[in-house]
């Protein structure tokens, strides 16, 4: 039962999600951080008023309704989206489309004339029926292929 439970936890999957939980939880801090010091005062700043609004509430009934702390929340929560958009997505999709610029083209296909299934155009052979198709229509004569005639149906 234990070996089991150790294999569970050393799979590869399990792990990976673990690492990439702690690495979160770090980097939301770094960027919560990084949002509370400079990006919510800079907010203060350019309205005028101290950047803190959890003190701001009104009063329904005797009920008291601290919209303040809504309103820190959706601020911390557009800005710490806007900061992993523009530092995060933005760069790493950038880094990304470079690398990915040696992509194969995409072989190009044809439908087999005798079981109708789709193989590459280059093939002399179909990979399903075995029928030869090279220099059938849509398939180019290949080297050392005989070409036949086309079937008559």
């Amino acid at each position: 039962m234990l070996k089991g439970f150790r294999s569970f936890l050393l799979r590869g999957n399990v792990v990976d999600l673990a690492v990439g939980i702690v690495i979160g939880a770090a980097f939301t801090a770094v960027v919560t951080g990084f949002v509370t010091a400079f990006l919510t005062p800079l907010i203060g700043v350019a309205t005028g008023a101290v950047g803190d609004f959890t003190l701001k509430t009104f009063e329904v009934a005797g009920a008291r309704f601290p919209y303040g702390v809504f309103i820190n929340a959706l601020i911390s929560f557009l800005l710490v989206a806007a900061v992993i958009y523009f530092i995060v997505v933005v760069p790493v999709g950038k880094l990304q489309a470079r690398l990915d610029t040696d992509k194969p083209a995409p072989v190009a296909k044809a439908d087999c004339p005798e079981c109708l299934s789709r193989i590459p155009v280059a093939a002399v052979r179909c990979s399903f029926c075995t029928s030869e198709v090279a220099g059938l229509p849509g398939f180019p004569a290949q080297n050392g292929g005989t070409p036949r005639p086309a079937p008559v149906h």
